[in-house]
């Protein structure tokens, strides 16, 4: 079964990565994971990439999805991939349409882990740092056993970082949901596209991914 794992930041994604490759044994093929091995294997795409990489530029889309198509020709994807992290724009998305035809291959389901912005914002706005130690702890997962009191060192002071406060958080969500829904409304129009609630227990969404891969 060829998958492509949607979803914002904080829905779940990564932990239903891991159920599905577990269960299915399938490889997960992550944008990061394929720049870094093209990059270490020296091929020529992968020497291309690290030189917009080594400059904080982004890699163009023919690089991109010249290294994707590579991976996805690769042996251990017989039985099938779940893609994360790959398309992340509409071109790209055309792309991979065009790479799977080449290699005579289809996608059989893209499934979005589908989680309200605003329960995404408490997931992710909710970590705090105790200055003294660095101990991360969460506001409603993980509090401290003593409110204002650090567990591993018995300190008081803490702080959030930037990126994990709600305006921060609630910046990153719009974009992503921006650059998703061209992407989403694609599958839909290809009758690909299936939402799981992830606003649940991690083993009840799995359930949901396995009636969808099982049909």
């Amino acid at each position: 079964m060829n998958l492509i794992l949607m979803g914002l930041p904080g829905a779940g994604k990564g932990t239903q990565a891991e159920e599905i490759i577990d269960k299915y044994s399938i490889p997960h093929i992550s944008t990061g994971d394929m720049f870094r091995e093209a990059m270490a294997n020296g091929t020529e795409l992968g020497k291309k990439a690290k030189s917009f990489m080594d400059q904080g530029n982004l890699v163009p889309d023919d690089i991109t999805n010249g290294i994707v198509k590579e991976r996805l020709a690769q042996s251990d994807t017989k039985d099938g991939f779940l893609l994360d992290g790959f398309p992340r724009t509409l071109d790209q998305a055309q792309a991979l349409d065009e790479i799977l035809a080449d290699l005579n291959k289809k996608l059989d389901a893209v499934i979005e882990i589908d989680v309200k912005p605003d329960v995404l914002i408490d997931r992710l706005a909710g970590r705090f740092i105790c200055r003294t130690c660095g101990a991360t702890y969460h506001k409603t997962f993980n509090p401290p056993k003593v409110e204002g009191t650090c567990d591993r060192c018995g300190g008081h002071d803490f702080y959030q970082r930037e990126d994990d406060k709600p305006e921060a958080v609630k910046n990153r969500l719009d974009v992503n949901i921006k650059n998703s829904q061209p992407i989403l409304a694609y599958y839909q129009a290809q009758n690909l596209l299936h939402k799981v609630d992830g606003d649940r227990d991690i083993q009840d969404v799995f359930t949901d991914v396995k009636k969808i891969i099982g049909a």
